[in-house]
């Protein structure tokens, strides 16, 4: 997702007063309780809801509503975590729910609208949940207070357990949860000091660890409803192309298909189940309308690219002399070519949907709730708030389920919507569908020239990056400023690097291929480039690369920190066995300053990573363990796409389908990976996508250790 501006005290203060006007329930389903456990182990009926986050039943269960999805990034554990801190909550007496959608209670405080994306969850949250925490904590005191006739500053709190230490005695917060509901909402309390903390920067199990291990967390493929049909969809083989005509004969003689219906974006099958709708779209017989159809090839895009690499952009930012700097006899000059990637998340898109007269109901892991609703209202012609989603599980997303366009929700819609509601529907795409029916990380040539001045350092640096605009189109085409969208060029403009003279041009380009953002977005492009060329003007100064790196950050003390703690555990500069070699790049994105260290061999001319070293510094550690994880999983989603990860176009026609062509790392490929914290007092920020960008750069400066030649084109194996 998108890196956003932060949010005014103003806009906060207004979200937040309207969240803690009340408490819309969110819907699970049937048979399970929140978390995906089974309802007969979960809370019992609420009687204490203080705000649209918390809300306390008489078993003293704490149920954490969460306005952001959970697809295996940790989401639900921290904003619970955050919660229970300030409430202090017995961990093992904390359940997570998915919030509906609603934005006027559960709007994203960095977008202004409720989703998911960018790596905000905890770092939008934060100020709120513990406020929510803390507020539900103070009712719960004061009603004990009630009780005892004493003063509630005299009373204590700890794992769901009020106490009186005058007399011991004690109260659990189910016992006064509906006493604390009678009373007023305070308008302000305080809270913890951190030195106080119990939970948050602690070891704590997952909140969802038992459900997804035991199966019982419920994702969209979990969902069955009386007289469900399962929809697959035949989409056209080239981007553009629509349907002149189909003969459904021989999909409707399959046993188990129901109908067959034409959709905007093709042809759909609803059978009983998934393989009978399967077998019926493979029995379509379908005469594609190609007159509109994209049909560029990956060779010629990138050499259209290549040319306008060579002119002049529209600048995205200029210091001093900007281009006419870069002068001298010691220069570097590149051109990178990054091809279109992906998400491949391993739960294809699903989604299902209930149509009716007077409301639509939809059950999936919801990424962008408040554009989806607003998308489907569109579609159907109801009211945004007649449009209820239950938000599930996600089985990953790295961005694809925060389409602008609502793409895959609407398609599941219009499908309801061509059999007239007579039943719910489950849209399911296959693997093949995934991969071949867009949305991607665009493409990208990113041009770069830089020199050094008389001192060794890099004195003047003129970059051109040429790629589509994600936000163009969207929602968020109003963040596109002066013909420059910040998503094209985030790591450039706002690198921690003091280079005197600095000119960014870009070049937006328009082609009939959909894309949208990828894990950290611009970063996984930006990163690439700006920390391979900072390493060839390394060597070019023969200088060190951490060193050369660290004359340039005097006015960045985050990415010191980082950097120089990752060269420490790192062992930078101690001797490697025999054919091994050690690369580095620091970077931030999402608000979190993220440096790795990789350790490189050669297996057959292709990179073999034995070893990460990462060091990250983003703020508030609220769940070491969830940040360990990220790092590890960003550093392996983007190893993959260094080491296989492209999407290419022959005619048109996108050459891969499924995991066999669409490769992605296999488990012998998995470095050892070691992550550092860098203990902080600053706000939580980003850790979702942080960690994809520095790899990718890292491994390649290794490599050119290994061999003298340097990589500019993606993937490298």
């Amino acid at each position: 997702m998108i890196s956003m501006p932060q949010v005014s005290r103003r806009q906060f203060l207004r979200v937040s007063a309207v969240a803690g006007a009340g408490l819309t329930l969110a819907v699970s389903l049937d048979g399970c309780g929140p978390g995906g456990e089974p309802a007969a182990a979960g809370p019992g009926e609420p009687v204490f809801l203080p705000n649209a986050f918390v809300r306390v039943d008489e078993q003293g269960w704490v149920t954490v509503i969460s306005k952001h999805v959970e697809m295996g990034q940790g989401t639900y554990t921290g904003l619970a975590t955050i919660v229970a801190e300030e409430l202090d909550a017995d961990w093992d007496k904390v359940r997570v729910e998915g919030a509906p959608a609603d934005a006027a209670k559960y709007a994203n405080l960095a977008f202004g609208v409720q989703g998911t994306g960018g790596s905000t969850s905890i770092a939008n949250s934060w100020p709120q949940l513990r406020a929510a925490g803390a507020t539900a904590r103070a009712m719960l005191v004061a009603a004990a207070a009630a009780e005892w006739k004493v003063d509630a500053a005299t009373l204590t709190t700890e794992r769901g357990v009020i106490t009186n230490p005058a007399n011991g005695k004690r109260l659990g917060y189910g016992q006064v949860a509906r006493a604390a509901a009678a009373l007023p909402v305070p308008e302000q309390v305080p809270l913890k000091d951190p030195a106080s903390f119990r939970l948050i920067g602690k070891r704590a199990p997952r909140v969802d660890a038992r459900a997804k291990v035991t199966g019982s967390a419920p994702f969209t493929q979990d969902v069955s409803l009386p007289g469900m049909l399962t929809a697959v969809v035949a989409h056209p083989p080239r981007f553009g192309a629509t349907v002149r005509s189909f003969d459904a004969s021989a999909a409707k003689a399959v046993p188990g298909v129901r109908e067959v219906v034409q959709i905007p974006t093709g042809v759909a099958v609803l059978a009983d189940g998934f393989w009978a709708a399967r077998q019926g779209r493979d029995a379509l017989v379908i005469d594609w309308d190609e007159s509109k159809a994209f049909r560029g090839s990956t060779p010629a895009l990138f050499a259209e690219y290549r040319a306008l690499a060579a002119k002049p952009g529209t600048i995205a930012r200029k210091d001093g002399q900007g281009a006419a700097a870069v002068r001298g006899e010691r220069q570097a000059a590149a051109v990178y070519e990054l091809p279109f990637l992906a998400h491949a998340c391993m739960e294809p898109l699903n989604c299902v949907v209930r149509l009716s007269a007077d409301g639509c109901e939809i059950w999936n892991g919801e990424q962008f709730h408040t554009p989806d609703q607003m998308a489907v209202a569109a579609v159907t012609g109801l009211r945004p708030e007649q449009v209820t989603i239950h938000m599930l599980y996600a089985g990953g997303s790295f961005g694809r389920r925060a389409n602008p366009q609502a793409d895959y929700v609407v398609e599941a819609v219009t499908i309801a919507r061509a059999i007239e509601g007579r039943a719910p529907v489950k849209m399911v795409w296959t693997r093949e569908d995934d991969t071949r029916a867009g949305y991607y990380r665009p493409m990208y040539v990113h041009a770069v020239k830089a020199a050094l001045g008389p001192d060794g350092r890099a004195a003047a640096w003129h970059h051109r990056v040429v790629g589509q605009s994600i936000m163009k189109g969207s929602a968020f085409e109003g963040f596109i400023q002066k013909g420059i969208d910040p998503t094209s060029v985030e790591g450039i403009t706002d690198t921690g690097y003091g280079i005197p003279h600095f000119q960014v041009e870009l070049h937006t380009t328009t082609l009939g291929v959909p894309i949208q953002w990828w894990r950290s977005v611009g970063h996984t492009h930006t990163a690439f480039v700006m920390e391979t060329m900072m390493d060839e003007l390394a060597v070019l100064a023969g200088q060190d690369p951490v060193a050369f790196r660290e004359a340039h950050l005097g006015a960045a003390p985050r990415h010191l920190g980082v950097l120089r703690l990752a060269a420490e555990k790192a062992g930078w500069g101690t001797p490697l066995p025999a054919g091994r070699a050690r690369g580095v790049a620091v970077h931030q994105s999402f608000g979190s300053y993220v440096a790795e260290v990789a350790e490189v061999s050669l297996e057959n001319g292709a990179p073999r990573v034995h070893r990460v070293v990462c060091a990250v510094d983003c703020g508030v550690a609220v769940n070491p363990d969830v940040i360990t994880m990220q790092m590890q999983s960003s550093i392996a989603y983007a190893l993959s796409a260094l080491l296989h990860g492209a999407v290419t176009l022959k005619d048109g026609v996108v050459e891969q389908a499924n995991f066999d062509t669409y490769k992605v790392l296999r488990l012998p490929e998995m470095p050892e990976v070691e992550v550092h914290l860098v203990p902080s007092a600053e706000p939580p920020s980003g850790v979702g996508e942080p960690g994809t960008p520095p790899l990718a750069p890292a491994v390649v400066n290794a490599m050119f250790q290994l061999t003298g030649q340097r990589v500019r084109t993606l993937p490298v194996a």
